[in-house]
């Protein structure tokens, strides 16, 4: 029995850790994923807490099993991860049953599982966690209270210092679509085996006070003005799989509405992105953009402003070309607010934080 307990207290604690620093990496990736939880409950005004509790969260889960591997307060802490799993196993039995979230985000970006698998692998820890919790004593607890505290400490420190730097400078090892070496138009292409959904548009009329649908196959041959226009929708005729592409509505609108997307990713000189979520606080990055401008300028690469209220921004920054994108492609390209991209037709040379725009100078030279 000491053994298979060895053997659980192992197994818990090693995913834990692995869970908590793969999500160390991107703590923003894991709070964008809480909002969409929030959003499906209609809790928004938790959207405001979800950066701080998803930092709070991947703190716990690594000291957590950490503590559990150097049988360290286990009692306390089998509890404690009976708690967060008995959570956990409902947020990824909701999104497997309804269907309204795809990925619950359990293991981050790097290591993508859906929601079906996510719930099975919480069920899963929720029976090894359960063994734990009704057999503590057959676990030996340190004979090093005082060497495991300052590992504790040590790893507490740790975790948060990770998740400030990966929140200033960018994540350690990216794994988005947008990551340095990736050709956005090869993102952007529906993967092979991909089927789209199938569509009908259907129009709905008025006729002799009667409400009438059809489609463009079956148009009625007595259609003449006597049908008054009410509507018109798409009608979903067959699903397709959810195969799509990597990067989806990825688009660069010029302020006279004009898509620029194709000519800047087939293009063949170098240009620089400075992808910006919104046009609040830009004054704390303004300095690290005027530091590029002249460098850039000498060099005659085009600086862009990308931002999803472009507008604002075109007000403040009037020498500067400023272009639309969407805010859901924002949030997963440039998880620091914001991020300069080194580009080269589609190819991104390389990505860094504003606070590093120094490296993005000694790279252009």
């Amino acid at each position: 029995m000491k053994l298979t307990m060895q053997i659980v207290r192992w197994i818990v604690g090693v995913l834990f850790i692995i869970s908590g620093l793969v999500k160390v990496n991107d703590p923003v990736g894991l709070s964008y994923k809480m909002q969409e939880f929030f959003e499906v409950w209609n809790v928004h005004f938790l959207n405001d807490f979800s950066l701080l509790f998803s930092v709070v969260l991947n703190v716990f889960e690594v000291f957590a099993g950490v503590a559990i591997l150097i049988g360290w307060r286990i009692k306390q802490f089998s509890w404690l991860l009976l708690i967060l799993i008995i959570f956990f196993t409902i947020l990824t039995g909701y999104a497997h049953l309804s269907g309204k979230i795809k990925s619950c985000g359990c293991f981050g970006d790097c290591f993508p599982i859906t929601s079906k698998q996510s719930f099975y692998k919480d069920l899963f820890l929720l029976v090894l966690i359960l063994f734990l919790v009704l057999y503590p004593y057959k676990i030996q607890e340190t004979n090093y209270p005082i060497l495991a505290q300052i590992l504790l400490g040590s790893t507490l420190m740790l975790t948060f210092f990770l998740q400030w730097h990966v929140l200033k400078y960018l994540p350690f090892v990216d794994c988005l679509p947008f990551k340095k070496g990736n050709h956005l138009l090869q993102q952007m292409k529906m993967p092979e085996g991909a089927i789209a959904d199938s569509m009908s548009i259907e129009f709905i009329y008025t006729k002799n006070g009667k409400r009438v649908a059809f489609n463009p196959s079956n148009f009625p041959e007595d259609f003449d003005s006597t049908y008054q226009y009410i509507d018109r929708k798409d009608v979903l005729i067959k699903k397709g799989n959810d195969l799509k592409p990597a990067i989806n509505d990825f688009s660069l609108i010029t302020q006279n509405k004009v898509d620029t997307t194709a000519d800047l990713l087939n293009g063949t000189q170098p240009y620089i992105l400075l992808m910006v979520q919104d046009a609040v606080e830009y004054n704390k990055w303004e300095v690290s953009l005027k530091q590029i401008l002249p460098e850039a300028k000498r060099l005659n690469i085009q600086v862009l402003l990308v931002s999803a209220e472009a507008e604002q921004l075109q007000n403040t920054f009037t020498d500067l070309i400023v272009l639309s994108c969407d805010a859901t492609v924002l949030k997963t390209a440039a998880r620091v607010k914001p991020t300069y991209f080194l580009m080269k037709g589609d190819l991104i040379i390389e990505k860094y934080s504003y606070l590093d725009v120094s490296k993005l100078v000694k790279k252009l030279n």
